[in-house]
């Protein structure tokens, strides 16, 4: 029997592809604005007030509720919120050590990675692109590289490939923003844990403010816009559009940090760019998973005996 797909309206698309955009550039707006407050607040403290500021927000928004969770979905809501703040406080303790470029660069690695281990082919040569990238942008044939913020960025990465898994899972068990919702008040527990007992004391009503509004500028908008674009895009057209946020915060850098990038340095992120688009146009879900439902096309209706030898009008 035949089958007719639906394709995704092209205004449906266009819409989901501005809203992964704008969640790229909240985030390393965000980013940028954070790194100005680490004299006063260190980036652990404001990694810490910004999702302490998100879990009250989504929490007030959303409202969850226990019946709306089976367990094994509430744990695994409570695993992907320790995995938000060990991604967040890693990258912003090597976002005050190395470049913003280079730092997102490097954490893209773990997405990178989860696309090539879904890759149906070609794996070694996006690792091998990948890896070039990476040489480009530590360039440890010079010595000068900072390797604790290398390692924080590295581990950031990891951080992000769990939370790439995990949100695949929370979001296909878990209706509506729910799951975050309950993700993010546990991120804000686990970076309090490890954040207050050092940053607390720094803590001003003024600095309070500042990081609510950072905290809408990321991680709350962001992560909604994600959430909305999925339903729009396939995960193959979104996971080309987030290869690009590296470059983006290259620029982002730029143009609010003064940080200029050397000729190595943005080679490694063109590097990373296409490994990231490379692997993820190979790594597709499958049409059963990622693809519209196919619908069968209607039945022929009756025709006329009279009519079944001649040709059909």
């Amino acid at each position: 029997m035949k089958t007719h797909h639906l394709a995704p309206p092209a205004r449906g698309v266009q819409a989901g592809a501005l809203m992964a955009v704008s969640a790229m550039l909240c985030v390393q707006l965000g980013l940028a604005a954070s790194v100005h407050m680490f004299d006063s607040l260190g980036p652990l403290g404001a990694a810490w007030v910004r999702l302490a500021w998100a879990g009250v927000i989504l929490l007030v928004l959303i409202r969850p509720r226990p019946s709306d969770f089976t367990r094994k979905d509430l744990i695994a809501c409570v695993v992907l919120g320790v995995a938000t703040a060990a991604m967040m406080l890693l990258f912003m303790s090597a976002a005050a050590r190395i470049p913003l470029g280079t730092a997102s660069a490097l954490e893209f690695l773990g997405p990178l990675g989860v696309a090539m281990y879904t890759a149906r082919g070609g794996r070694k040569i996006w690792a091998l692109i990948a890896a070039a990238g990476v040489l480009l942008l530590t360039e440890p044939w010079h010595g000068g590289v900072d390797l604790l913020g290398v390692g924080f960025a590295l581990a950031a990465a990891v951080g992000w490939a769990a939370y790439i898994l995990l949100t695949q899972h929370v979001g296909d068990n878990v209706t509506g923003l729910k799951g975050l919702a309950v993700s993010m008040p546990v991120a804000a527990l686990a970076a309090t844990f490890v954040a207050a007992p050092t940053e607390a004391g720094n803590l001003t009503w003024q600095l309070l403010l500042i990081t609510l509004a950072l905290a809408v500028l990321h991680p709350v908008l962001p992560f909604t816009l994600e959430f909305l674009a999925l339903r729009k895009l396939s995960t193959a057209s979104f996971g080309v559009l987030m290869s690009v946020e590296p470059a983006i915060a290259l620029l982002i850098g730029l143009v609010f940090l003064g940080q200029i990038p050397g000729p190595a340095s943005v080679l490694g992120v063109v590097c990373v760019v296409a490994a990231g688009m490379g692997a993820t146009r190979s790594g597709a879900r499958t049409e059963s998973a990622d693809s519209p439902a196919e619908v069968p096309a209607p039945p022929a209706e009756p025709v006329p005996d009279d009519t079944r030898s001649g040709a059909l009008v």
